[in-house]
């Protein structure tokens, strides 16, 4: 029996996943300057600070790349704070889980303060008993450990609890470690 749920928060519960791939360009338009095609692909792989440099070099900017960092992370913040939005069904099942006492928590890469702005400006924080970040927590989703503080802290074991996740190496990583999960 399900005694406890593990959500990641992009692209499982909001439809976030579009703002992380189009903060470069989003940047750009908030400085009024296109950028070079294939931007995103370009920068796909590459850290905050890879892309910033990157984009400073390639388009000759004079903002430096602190500037362009800040940039970049206003415009993500800028979508959570007022724009990102839950994925269609998912409160419908939140109330579900929640009627039926299930323990609900989140684990994600994301910053805390991107999510709870999100959950409470979509009156949706209330679901959840906490969230873990992967930046707080000091582990990425490659390792268990993000998993594992987020069952602790609902009381539950791996038995009982359902790790909800859209990234396969997470999957994996859950999967490896005993956890039930849905994909």
């Amino acid at each position: 029996m399900i005694q406890g749920v593990i959500f990641d928060f992009d692209g499982t519960l909001f439809d976030s996943n579009y703002v992380w791939a189009t903060a470069g360009e989003r940047f750009f338009q908030s400085i009024g300057i296109s950028p070079k095609p294939n931007l995103q692909e370009e920068i796909r792989t590459m850290s905050l600070y890879q892309s910033a440099c990157y984009i400073r070099e390639e388009h000759n900017l004079s903002l430096t790349v602190e500037e362009i960092m800040e940039g970049i992370n206003q415009t993500v913040e800028d979508a959570y704070f007022h724009e990102v939005q839950p994925k269609s069904s998912v409160i419908p099942f939140l109330h579900a889980l929640k009627a039926a006492g299930i323990r609900m928590c989140i684990a994600t890469a994301t910053d805390r303060y991107q999510i709870e702005a999100a959950l409470r400006r979509c009156d949706m924080l209330y679901f959840f008993d906490g969230i873990f970040t992967c930046s707080e927590v000091g582990h990425g989703k490659d390792e268990p450990i993000v998993f594992r503080k987020a069952m602790e802290s609902l009381g539950t074991d791996r038995g009982n609890t359902v790790i909800f996740e859209d990234a396969l190496h997470a999957v994996q990583t859950a999967k490896a470690d005993g956890f039930l999960t849905v994909g």
